[in-house]
């Protein structure tokens, strides 16, 4: 996982040699030029695709491979168009020195942006090799046919990719709407084994976690138990005399400790940490932070107005109130970084969501010119959204300054990851509608109150490390998210047709404890309250639930995809205990419609998810299974926050440190069937998969509990003690 493939560029010209040499794709101003996605930043075919004298294809992506199937699926786009096998195809992810700079990979972003940047940038340099080879064999170039590698006239002639390259240079700007291929091998559709997965089922090196280099040091970070808490003074002199201990790295209340081997890190890290800790700051005023931020004082910005008359007046009006606390990513994995600091820089290997801007906050952190730091992803144990990733990465650096020329390897621990990591936001959404006698939404009104939902490090004060530093950096400005994307207020507008319609985002700029990205981000509460909503109109005007979504869709793509899960489900016949809901992600991305089949035990209130099957729309399917993993996953992921999971406070710090405190859902508690129908649609653009299903799934629990039980629980956690209490009552 250490050694950078560096293979030849010979034969490219000499403007790619150059290039190549000089690092990373520079970006070049956006000319409104109608390329695709991130190709409108990169326009030039190299920044993306290399093909060497030997034929082979090396594709630059600046994403990162999250564990969302994302290394497989540009794979394949890109053998696809380039008429080679995936075997064929080298792939380099989220590299400073290398790679495009995209970015954070976010917000189901990572095929829009860069699968569609990679799929006409490799249309490009598929109609390149067609023209030199039409002229090396001396025909038409619709004549040419491309198949592995290599490039045939009807007369059986043949040239190689890597003859050809040498007579020409991808050191050009694309076309756009360069047309795709049409004839030949499809990859494009169909289920590709996922190339991430070998090592990570068969214990090899897979993650971060696992790297090991020559003559690797061992770091911990010394740190008290939460944000908000910090560590009193200790007899350093001591612990630096324990066995294998190198350094002991001090910057203003940064602290941590190099050893020769991992577990004599952690002996002199506990050493370190049993001389106390102590509150900074005023105690929580209180441990309900979902009560707390909603009382706090909020910016009101809007979300939507839809026009249409007032409510008749003989229509009747529902008030809800629905709430989230804070969450844990809960990385299985703890954080990790390796950095290693050699002429004057530091190279970082992370599991960072962003390469680009972590490099500017660690050269801030470092003082360092950002050309002096290199960043490159590898994957991690476990993380969608803001973790301790980049705060790991500012530790790592920092305790490599101490020793230059030497790797150090520095992982948090359990309790670390818990105590630490960026928690996701705390929420409230109050909903409002108007039912006329008809059976009709006449009204409708969302607000909802959070925090900002993004705080990802862009300086060095959005480092842990940074804050600790004396003086500590300024701390990065809170700010909420403009929609259509969002962050607190993320899907907070209805994709049904809805008259008389509005919605408020009260967003709150002081946070108690601190927040930001968790996967989703607003998304998941929101869809969750709407959907829990018009599951509730939908009993008050004496409606079937799908039905009466159907009534207020009209958006044909949405209807498809409710109308095929529900009928997938046999949603007509369904048992006692289903629950259905409904999203598009963002009103932009994926739309998904699942049906879940629940058993409650009304004795203990547990739940027992028997069935889901969902349907899903992410328009062109590049991996089919790849979509239904992630559909999947979401799936398993939201019941874990929406049933299971809060973060637990007293009026100093958090409690939850470990899983005991922290509970998630276990295996048998995992659905017994997932049943994920793909709805395929070739030609149609990308549409970001990864989120599409906490909301709906989140939702769809909450209406089957309420069909199962007649509790409709609104407050998550929705879990076995609330419905027993409720049942008891």
């Amino acid at each position: 996982m250490s050694t950078i493939s560096r293979r030849s560029l010979l034969g490219q010209g000499a403007l790619v040699v150059a290039f190549a040499l000089s690092g990373k794709a520079v970006a070049q101003e956006p000319k409104k030029s109608g390329l695709p996605g991130d190709l409108e930043k990169y326009p030039e075919l190299d920044s993306w695709i290399r093909i060497d004298t030997e034929g082979r294809a090396t594709v630059f992506t600046g994403k990162a491979e999250l564990g969302q199937g994302l290394r497989t699926a540009l794979i394949q786009i890109a053998a696809d168009e380039l008429c080679v096998t995936p075997g064929n195809v080298d792939l380099i992810t989220a590299d400073t020195a290398r790679t495009p700079d995209e970015g954070v990979t976010a917000g189901s972003h990572s095929m829009q942006d860069s699968g569609t940047a990679i799929l006409n940038a490799a249309a490009n340099v598929r109609a390149l090799l067609t023209d030199a080879a039409a002229w090396r064999l001396v025909t038409a170039a619709d004549q040419v046919e491309l198949a592995d590698g290599i490039a045939s006239a009807p007369n059986g002639q043949q040239v190689s990719y890597g003859e050809l390259v040498a007579a020409f240079s991808l050191h050009v700007v694309a076309k756009p709407d360069m047309p795709r291929r049409t004839k030949g091998r499809r990859l494009i559709g169909e289920d590709f084994p996922r190339v991430d997965i070998p090592a990570k089922v068969s214990g090899g090196p897979a993650y971060v976690q696992d790297m090991r280099l020559p003559g690797m040091l061992h770091g911990r970070v010394v740190r008290c138990p939460s944000d908000g808490t910090r560590l009193k003074d200790a007899d350093f002199d001591v612990v630096l005399k324990l066995p294998g201990v190198e350094k002991i790295v001090r910057e203003g209340r940064f602290t941590a400790v190099i050893a020769r081997t991992e577990w004599q890190a952690v002996k002199a890290q506990r050493a370190l940490q049993t001389a106390g800790w102590e509150r900074t700051g005023a105690p929580l005023a209180s441990t309900d932070l979902t009560k707390t931020v909603r009382g706090m004082p909020a910016e009101d910005v809007p979300i939507f107005a839809y026009p249409g008359p007032p409510a008749p007046a003989d229509a009747r009006t529902l008030k809800v109130t629905y709430t989230r606390p804070c969450l844990l990513h809960g990385s299985i994995g703890p954080s990790c970084a390796v950095a290693q600091w050699e002429n004057g820089g530091v190279t970082v290997w992370s599991h960072t969501q962003g390469v680009g801007p972590l490099r500017k906050s660690l050269a801030e952190l470092l003082h360092l010119p950002p050309e002096k730091v290199r960043c490159i992803h590898v994957e991690g144990s476990g993380c969608y959204g803001h973790n301790g990733a980049d705060d790991v990465a500012g530790d790592a650096a920092l305790a490599a300054r101490a020793v230059p020329g030497k790797p150090v390897r520095l992982q948090w621990m359990r309790e670390q990851e818990h105590g630490w990591e960026p928690l996701g936001c705390p929420m409230t959404v109050d909903l409002e509608a108007q039912l006329g006698t008809d059976g009709r939404i006449a009204g409708w009104r969302h607000q909802v109150w959070s925090n900002e939902h993004n705080d990802r490090p862009t300086s060095g004060g959005g480092l842990l490390a940074g804050r600790e530093m004396e003086p500590p950096f300024p701390a990065q400005k809170s700010r909420p998210i403009p929609m259509p994307e969002g962050g607190g207020a993320r899907n907070g507008n209805p994709l049904y047709a809805l008259p008389n319609a509005s919605g408020v985002f009260h967003f709150v700029a002081d946070r108690p404890v601190r927040v930001s990205a968790l996967r989703g981000l607003g998304a998941h509460m929101n869809v969750f309250a709407i959907e829990s909503f018009m599951d509730e109109l939908a009993l008050a005007a004496k409606a079937d639930p799908v039905a009466f979504r159907l009534l207020h869709m009209k958006d044909e793509r949405a209807r498809e995809c409710i109308e095929k899960a529900a009928a997938a489900f046999g949603w007509a016949a369904r048992k006692k205990g289903s629950g259905f809901a409904f999203a598009r992600y963002k009103n932009l991305g994926a739309y998904c419609a699942l049906a879940m089949e629940i058993e409650v035990d009304r004795a203990t209130g547990a739940i027992d998810v028997r069935r889901i099957v969902a349907a899903v729309d992410s328009g062109e399917a590049i991996s089919p299974d790849g979509i239904r993993n992630q559909i999947e996953g979401g799936i398993v992921q939201s019941l874990s926050w929406t049933s299971t999971e809060a973060v637990t406070f007293d009026p100093t710090h958090r409690t939850s440190f470990d899983w005991s405190a922290y509970p998630i859902v276990r295996f048998p508690s995992v659905p017994r069937s997932i049943d994920v129908h793909v709805i395929d649609r070739p030609g149609q653009p990308f549409l970001g998969t990864g989120e599409a299903s906490q909301g709906p799934a989140a939702a769809a629990l909450a209406n089957a509990i309420a069909d199962a039980t007649g509790l409709r629980l609104r407050d998550m956690p929705l879990g076995a003690d609330k419905i027993k209490e409720g049942l008891g009552s």
